[in-house]
């Protein structure tokens, strides 16, 4: 991949990783940008979570020079991004909020660089061609099932699929997201050597990072009864897919990320 594409990679992934911090501490800059009303607390972080995995998933595939992984990226932005823009032309249709229709731009936009990174990443082999852990193989069919389940239930507005409050609107939202990481999954599973699974669980790891702290913390107060059995399970794949990603990312000696760095250096 050209110098240029890589250096405005690296720039998203960067500014990718300033709104995850944004949507976290919640300064004005990132809550302005958020254009839709009654977004709790919790709402904020799952959206911080979700900017934190796009940003490692990315600047990850550019360290290790696995531009051939950017493809699973590509088609995760278009399975988030056209669906929610034509949701968000909708909304702002129908209540005439001219900010939603401006977000629904952004979306088009997002679109087009998806389009575009899939044209730059399709042909590009992986470089990193050992061999998908079983494990990994079996937790990423897991999680596509599990994500098909909840961003399905989120799209379809089914009530406390999140163990949090949510707005019909963030629910439709939630749920794209959901579905596109279960494609980026899919990709993986399809396409499985350890050069297209690491950044899926990098991904899985940000996001598990941001939310893990609250999800704990969230257990000294009383959780609501709806929401108690949800929110176990949603803490318990949380610290699972968590514990993965560090044991494949940082311990296990065959898949650890300094033997990608050290495949992809050697295949230059």
């Amino acid at each position: 991949m050209k110098r240029p594409y890589i250096l405005f990679l690296t720039l998203v992934g960067v500014v990718q990783a300033i709104f995850a911090i944004g949507f976290v501490i919640r300064p004005s800059f990132a809550t302005d940008v958020w254009v839709f009303p009654n977004t709790s607390g919790l709402s904020y972080l799952f959206i911080g979570s979700i900017f934190a995995a796009a940003a490692a998933s990315t600047l990850w595939c550019l360290w290790a020079r696995e531009y051939g992984a950017l493809v699973g990226i590509a088609l995760d932005y278009l399975i988030i991004l056209l669906p929610l823009s034509i949701f968000s032309f909708q909304v702002a249709g129908d209540t005439g909020n001219s900010s939603i229709g401006a977000f629904g731009v952004v979306c088009v936009l997002g679109i087009i660089f998806g389009l575009i990174l899939l044209a730059l990443s399709i042909r590009v082999p992986i470089r990193d061609t050992r061999t998908q852990p079983r494990l990994v193989r079996y937790s990423f069919i897991f999680f596509i099932i599990a994500l098909i389940i909840v961003g399905g239930g989120l799209v379809l507005k089914i009530p406390n699929i999140l163990p949090w409050v949510i707005t019909p609107e963030g629910s439709v939202l939630y749920g794209w997201m959901f579905l596109g990481a279960m494609v980026y999954f899919i990709y993986a599973v399809v396409r499985p050597s350890w050069g297209n699974s690491a950044g899926q669980l990098i991904g899985f790891l940000a996001y598990d990072v941001v939310l893990i702290i609250a999800f704990i913390t969230r257990f000294q107060a009383p959780i609501p009864p709806e929401f108690l059995s949800g929110h176990i399970l949603y803490t318990l794949v949380v610290s699972y897919s968590g514990l993965l990603a560090i044991y494949y990312l940082f311990i296990n000696p065959s898949t650890r990320m300094i033997g990608a760095r050290r495949a992809s250096l050697q295949t230059a």
